[in-house]
């Protein structure tokens, strides 16, 4: 039963007065507030007519909801005429491209701009069925004073979004609206069932049509020959996948393609949807092992590397973005502003020389097992562990490097490792740490913690005197 509409004036009256909005439902409230937020003006007359008709045609010429319309005439046309509403259907934006029904009361829906071309969010023409059904993703019935705009206050209506279901998106709504005087209890009712029925119907045609893709691609999955691999659907549905269960439901087409075990898999086009090929999972990942804490020495598979300072930087920003890089961002990260992506390009074109499919493209990544001393120190000191971050830490991440990458990671990790120790007053921790620093704090520190009869005492004395001076 809908609220009385003097009692809904006058509550309207006082909430944009500023008093709390007592007796109103709680999607009314919240949808006043973004209507007010939006600076909807409660006085405003009209909705904004903001398509011309050849724009509504073409809209309704592509959108989903268009062979729909039978059906929803047949629901709910011949029910508007007797119960004096019109039918509206919106797209998502809230733009209205359909509405229909019984010619006194597509009149008056006329002059209140209840007409094709108008638009209807809430951004727009504040709190209405159409607007905010699609704010909040639900049904919604918005009675009389309900309405922001005064204008509507003689209204009633009731809406329903329709989802696509391949997607998930919100194609539109369906409405009816009428004046107030011709409300009825199930309207509402009638709205939410004729907007299952629409998404019940689309989830069959869609059924339907993945069944025909399914089949006429099948033989490219079947060409793969046991290989892992996949069907998709022009959205990135998974269709059918050799092995079942190889990837989930769906497939972000905008991105490179990952599986959960870190494999990278490859998109062919056909003729419709897609090709998924996975690359066989290897028995063993490469290890590519870097030293470059106090030192710069490296290693694949325990062969050792020969690797000038850029080439360290290089593989430095690469181990810490393990997703990839760009050669505009390795070259932003190496050489700041000034930085080239083609010399950038040239030195990787060095390093694959060793590396070989290990350093791979687009972006540019490392496909190994990266253990890399400066990535150790720096998950143990986020885990806690103090000792193995200090004894892993054994000096600079290349001290001689300027590339902003490096001098970043440098000072965090020596940052970290300093405050970590001095937290401990552990006289070992502090010990091993003052061996790669001549930090005056630090050797202060381990003074103040060694034992007077420890021969270490004297020696860290000697050097915060030499540090001091």
């Amino acid at each position: 039963m809908h609220p009385d509409p003097r009692r809904l004036a006058a509550l309207h009256t006082a909430v944009l007065s500023g008093s709390a909005a007592r007796g109103a439902r709680p999607v009314i409230i919240e949808s006043w507030r973004r209507s007010l937020a939006a600076r909807v003006d409660p006085d405003r007359h009209e909705a904004p007519v903001v398509l011309a008709p050849d724009e509504v045609a073409d809209l309704r010429d592509a959108h989903p909801l268009a062979p729909m319309l039978p059906m929803l005439r047949e629901t709910l046309v011949t029910i508007a005429d007797d119960a004096q509403h019109v039918m509206i259907i919106t797209d998502a934006d809230g733009h209205i491209l359909w509405c229909e029904g019984a010619r006194d009361v597509h009149r008056l829906a006329e002059r209140a701009r209840l007409t094709e071309g108008s638009r209807w969010s809430e951004d727009a023409i504040g709190t209405n069925a159409m607007g905010t059904a699609l704010a909040v993703g639900s049904p919604v019935t918005v009675h009389s004073a309900e309405h922001l705009v005064r204008t509507y206050h003689g209204w009633t209506c009731a809406a329903s979004p329709v989802r696509d279901p391949d997607t998930g998106a919100t194609l539109g709504v369906v409405d009816l609206s009428g004046p107030v005087t011709s409300r009825h209890p199930v309207t509402g009712a009638l709205v939410r069932t004729a907007a299952r029925l629409v998404e019940t119907q689309l989830q069959i045609e869609l059924a339907a049509r993945e069944e025909h893709l399914r089949a006429a691609n099948m033989r490219h999955l079947i060409a793969l020959r046991g290989e892992p691999g996949a069907l998709l659907s022009p959205t990135g549905r998974v269709l059918a996948a050799e092995p079942q269960g190889l990837i989930g439901s769906r497939v972000d087409l905008s991105t490179p393609v990952h599986l959960p075990d870190g494999r990278e898999a490859h998109l062919e086009p056909l003729d419709e949807g897609y090709l998924l090929r996975v690359p066989r999972r290897t028995t063993r990942r490469p290890t590519l092992s870097l030293h470059f804490l106090g030192g710069l020495t490296g290693s694949l598979d325990g062969r050792p590397l020969v690797l000038s300072l850029r080439h360290a930087e290089l593989l430095t920003a690469l181990a810490l973005h393990p997703r990839g890089r760009t050669a505009e961002q390795l070259a932003l990260h190496l050489y700041g502003e000034r930085g080239n992506p083609t010399t950038i390009r040239a030195e990787l074109h060095r390093l694959r020389a060793q590396l070989a499919d290990v350093l791979q493209t687009r972006p540019y990544r490392l496909a190994a097992d990266v253990k890399a001393d400066f990535l150790t120190v720096r998950k143990a000191v986020r885990a806690g562990d103090i000792a193995k971050a200090v004894t892993t830490y054994r000096g600079d991440l290349l001290p001689r490097s300027d590339a902003p990458v490096v001098s970043d990671e440098r000072e965090d990790l020596s940052a970290a490792v300093r405050r970590a120790v001095l937290a401990t007053d552990d006289p070992e921790l502090l010990w091993t740490f003052a061996g790669s620093t001549d930090d005056i704090e630090v050797l202060e520190r381990l003074t103040q913690v060694l034992p007077a009869t420890d021969p270490r005492r004297d020696l860290a004395r000697t050097r915060l005197r030499r540090a001091l001076a």
